[in-house]
């Protein structure tokens, strides 16, 4: 899904996403008071440390870069020191998030060879921003494009489509709905084509997909992420990230990011900085993220680096 602030250009589009957005907040909320589809975090002496010492990671590292690696370090040091598993899993994303490997290689136009031609693969299309009528958007079918090439490739993998609804004029239609009939109509049987269509940012495709594939599809080992090419690279991170937060124990991630097909793009970017929100979004936090993603969080409220 693209940057948040490009779901928002519409300025009628903000009521009605969050209107969306606030039964799907409230079930994730419920299901971890039950103990279901929750982080399996060991508890910590103080869950509020652990949130700021997150939150100042990645804002450091997202508006700082590799200027802020010694205050990363100490802070996964003091993450440790509050909750071993919680600074082991942040460990793995922050290092995953550091390495100049995130993202690469790109596959243009459809995925590499060697991927398992099995139902362990499962193809993952994240979504563009609607028209307002709940028509598909040029850069949203380019994607799909990739993504039908792919799964003809791999005839044997699932394809989720992900997006919820952010059409300003059609309260009806969901990204992902409207990605699942234009595969369908190609040509994929429709069985294996899996809708999320809960989400309106990258995180929560994440979020989303993951609940999906553990419970629905445990024949589902390995991703393939296709989206615009400015887009992967932050897939992928959201993806990995989230799997190791979900995992039962450090190292025990049920799901795995190995491969990428990207459409050539010819403008857009993500921030180090829109990647730092969407991090926090999925430890829970979304108060901040959505700070963030809007340009109102306050980088002063943290320590300067130096």
């Amino acid at each position: 899904m693209t940057e948040i602030r490009k779901l928002y250009e519409d300025k009628g589009m903000k009521k009605t996403l969050f209107k969306r957005l606030v039964p799907f907040v409230l079930v994730l909320f419920l299901l971890s008071l039950s103990g279901c589809g929750s982080r399996q975090e060991e508890t910590a002496d103080d869950p509020g440390n652990v949130e700021k010492i997150v939150e100042e990671m990645a804002v450091d590292y997202g508006s700082y870069g590799v200027e802020a690696n010694e205050r990363i370090d100490t802070l996964l040091k003091s993450l440790s020191e509050a909750d071993r598993s919680a600074g082991t899993r942040w460990e793995k994303i922050m290092e995953l998030w550091r390495s100049p490997e995130l993202g690469q290689p790109l596959h243009y136009d459809i995925l590499p060879d060697g991927l398992p031609d099995t139902d362990e693969l499962c193809i993952v299309v994240l979504g563009f921003q609607l028209n307002p009528d709940g028509s598909m958007r040029e850069e949203l079918v380019e994607r799909l494009t990739v993504a039908l090439g792919s799964a003809e490739k791999y005839p044997r993998s699932y394809i989720v489509c992900t997006g919820g609804g952010t059409a300003a004029e059609n309260e009806s239609a969901s990204e992902a709905g409207e990605m699942a009939k234009w595969l369908i109509g190609h040509g994929i049987e429709k069985g294996r084509v899996i809708v999320e269509d809960h989400s309106i940012t990258t995180a929560q495709n994440a979020i989303f997909t993951y609940d999906i594939l553990t419970s629905l599809y445990p024949s589902v080992k390995k991703l393939a992420i296709v989206s615009s090419d400015y887009h992967i690279a932050t897939g992928e991170l959201l993806f990995k990230a989230e799997s190791i937060l979900r995992a039962s124990s450090p190292g025990n991630e049920k799901l795995e990011v190995i491969a990428n097909a990207a459409w050539k793009a010819p403008s857009g970017s993500l921030s180090a900085m829109f990647q730092a929100g969407a991090l926090i979004e999925l430890f829970g936090d979304i108060e901040t993220a959505f700070a963030i993603y809007y340009d109102n969080y306050d980088i002063h409220a943290l320590p300067p680096l130096h």
